[in-house]
């Protein structure tokens, strides 16, 4: 692509480098105020190294100015890397550079592109990867788990890698651009409405229940229970189950209990001879 093409040796180096480090970035957490801060100083360490290499105190300075709260989607998170790489360059070498500006603007863009990549890989990607895989699987194919990984990874590796060259060679003038466009909420929109729409393709591929409960009726076939509910809304019962189950963690219920609850659920059902 064009911007890899468009850095120096030196630039592509620190880059390659920053885009490695970054999948240790949740490898440590250092509490609730500071998050992925460790994580994401250690993938930012070629930067500050090349660029305050002759200068400690500024060195020390960046080191400090990284060490707030910071936690956004990996998939997406190198772009504020290359980002911060950019910024602290712009830094090191104009002394009127606003150091602020630099922790303001990875703040800022948590949020957004956390959206974005939480729609985008968690929503979307990673529902598709696991309908196929989860199909192959259950068929008995040892392509099931292979295909999952390909699937989701190859995608997210290839963005991780490409948005720590965007987020360097495109600096903060990017954002401001998406900002004022308007794009930046029409993407995070979009986003978010295609991943509401595999979650429910998922729903209705995945999710089944089928009632062997019947209306006896006298010198005739037994009406089943299930033609009524098939008859009045297709996917009815596995879309309350799991609007139910979207509920309870609107409502912060933990997930492992709300999966142990639809557990007993169908045991229970199972037992009394209602599916």
């Amino acid at each position: 692509m064009k911007m890899t093409k468009n850095v120096t040796p030196e630039d592509r180096k620190m880059l390659n480098s920053i885009f490695w480090r970054s999948f240790t970035v949740f490898a440590s957490r250092a509490g609730a105020t500071k998050a992925h801060a460790p994580g994401f100083m250690y993938s930012v360490m070629p930067a500050l190294n090349r660029y305050y290499k002759d200068d400690p105190e500024g060195h020390k300075e960046a080191m400090q100015r990284h060490t707030t709260w910071y936690n956004i989607t990996q998939n997406v998170g190198t772009f504020v890397m290359g980002l911060v790489a950019s910024m602290e360059k712009k830094n090191a070498s104009d002394p009127n550079f606003d150091e602020e500006s630099i922790v303001a603007l990875k703040t800022s863009l948590m949020g957004p592109l956390s959206g974005i990549g939480d729609s985008i890989f968690w929503g979307v990607l990673r529902v598709i990867a696991a309908g196929i895989g989860i199909s192959l699987a259950a068929q008995g194919s040892v392509l099931g788990p292979i295909l999952f990984l390909l699937i989701y990874n190859i995608p997210s590796i290839l963005t991780r890698y490409y948005l720590t060259y965007m987020g360097f060679t495109l600096g903060d003038s990017f954002i401001t651009d998406m900002y004022e466009s308007g794009s930046m909420q029409l993407l995070n929109k979009a986003a978010s409405t295609l991943g509401l729409m595999m979650i429910g393709c998922m729903t209705a591929s995945m999710v089944k229940f089928q009632s062997v409960l019947s209306i006896p009726i006298k010198g005739a076939k037994p009406i089943l229970i299930q033609s009524y509910l098939d008859q009045l809304w297709q996917g009815l019962v596995p879309l309350a189950v799991t609007l139910g189950c979207y509920w309870l963690l609107s409502k912060k219920v933990n997930v492992n209990w709300i999966l142990l609850g639809v557990l007993v659920l169908a045991i229970a059902l199972g037992l009394l001879g209602v599916v």
